[in-house]
């Protein structure tokens, strides 16, 4: 494998066994773990993870990784795929904004179950955590961003960072990592279109992924083999998925220099990424020019291509639509001055006043974003009140991104706000000072009320 991607990523995911942490990166690994548990909590309450979960309980085996949609505990790739699934539902999961991946979903999960079966430590975990943001990010650096017209990235290149980080918990060495990388990338799926429309697939992207990671983990760690040149062959994965057979050498450069992990989004807003630009823009518009919902006559957002192709949704009905419609969540954020869990209620999506806010928000697409995606993501709105006065604004990046991260405080905030509900206060705190200081293991939690 030497010299090829595959043999580059390989060799960087091993070397996180034992190389000292680089500097602020381990408090980058423990804030994505803190986030992961935010976003997964609330989904373990909701369709389709509490669906999968009574479906699938004769499946649990034994085990110590826990199954947080339950509570019950048992073999470690039924957790990880109910986890995954539960992590990304309700849209608060992290993202790495210049290759369009959400790491923690798949990754999270996959480390966290192999760890509980392991009795692994703290540390061990964060650091395949690392290694598999670390190789899931550049892999999907190299194939977009027209992997992402067809493809959905969680779902595709989630699968290889999963297997990754359960490769390191489960003692592969550099070659043992690379035939598991190899082996989750042929088995690596999810389409687009089954979130462009209705339906509960798109966590069970996440699932899948996580749980296909662990198989492709497992069969490695047993002597399975994989394609070296499976990743950038000429019938490899890039090729296949993108419009490339890779850009390996933009994709790989700085590999040891700067972490994906330490490069993340952390999100607030709780729906599609793609439409946080807008959001943050409007909230920038509000503060400048305040006016009240019945004021606005029309709002206008220009955008790049995946904000108009998946988010103009102006009949947004279900929760699941509703978390990708522009025309629903700028109508949310005018109605209740957030777009958080509250917006996608049953209640919030029959609210009269909020449908009526919904026929005055326009997509449109601005080519120059287009071509900045994905390493900017970037809105212009206008928005014209009924007094006749308008006002334009062009919002340059997202609230936690780079350019403007949530900081530890307000990390903190999400995780209480999302995690309380679920666990009660007393366990939440507890978790929460066990990830941010802590060397062991979470384990199972309370469930409150």
């Amino acid at each position: 494998m030497s010299g090829s991607p595959l043999a580059v990523l390989s060799a960087h995911a091993a070397g996180w066994r034992g190389r000292p942490w680089p500097d602020g990166l381990e408090h980058h690994a423990r804030r994505a773990l803190l986030d992961w548990f935010a976003a997964m909590l609330p989904g373990t309450r909701v369709a389709p993870a509490t669906l999968l979960a009574a479906a699938m309980v004769e499946e649990r085996g034994t085990g110590q990784a826990v199954c947080y949609v339950d509570g019950g505990q048992g073999a470690a790739r039924h957790a990880a795929l109910l986890n995954a699934v539960s992590s990304h539902a309700v849209e608060f999961d992290d993202i790495h904004r210049d290759s369009g991946l959400h790491p923690g979903s798949p990754t999270v999960a996959a480390a966290l179950a192999v760890a509980q079966a392991r009795g692994a430590s703290l540390d061990a975990l964060l650091r395949a955590m690392a290694a598999g943001y670390e190789v899931g990010g550049r892999v999907a650096l190299a194939v977009q961003p027209s992997h992402y017209r067809m493809w959905h990235t969680t779902a595709t290149v989630g699968t290889i960072a999963a297997a990754t980080a359960a490769a390191l918990l489960l003692g592969c060495d550099e070659a043992g990592i690379g035939h598991a990388m190899a082996l989750s990338a042929t088995m690596a799926g999810g389409l687009q279109q089954a979130f462009r429309g209705g339906g509960m697939s798109k966590p069970m992207h996440a699932g899948h992924a996580a749980e296909a990671g662990m198989l492709a983990a497992r069969a490695a760690a047993a002597g399975v083999t994989g394609a070296a040149d499976v990743l950038h062959g000429p019938a490899g994965f890039a090729a296949a998925t993108s419009d490339s057979t890779g850009q390996w050498e933009m994709a790989l450069e700085g590999i040891d220099e700067w972490f994906v992990i330490g490069r993340m989004t952390i999100k607030n807003h709780g729906c599609c990424g793609h439409l946080f630009p807008a959001l943050d823009g409007l909230l920038a518009l509000r503060a400048a020019h305040p006016f009240q919902p019945e004021d606005v006559a029309r709002i206008h957002i220009a955008g790049y291509r995946a904000t108009v192709e998946i988010c103009d949704r102006p009949e947004a009905r279900t929760e699941q639509d509703a978390r990708f419609s522009a025309q629903y969540c700028v109508a949310a954020l005018l109605r209740l001055g957030a777009v958080r869990l509250e917006a996608f209620s049953p209640e919030r999506l029959r609210d009269p006043a909020l449908r009526a806010l919904m026929p005055k928000v326009t997509l449109g697409l601005a080519p120059d974003l287009a071509d900045a995606y994905p390493r900017r993501r970037a809105a212009r709105l206008r928005l014209e009140l009924r007094d006749g006065r308008s006002f334009e604004l062009e919002q340059p990046f997202r609230k936690g991104d780079l350019e403007q991260p949530l900081t530890d405080a307000e990390l903190d905030g999400k995780f209480r706000e999302l995690a309380v509900p679920v666990i009660g206060a007393a366990a939440g705190e507890a978790l929460r000072r066990l990830i941010r200081d802590g060397d062991r293991l979470p384990g199972p939690l309370p469930r409150a009320g």
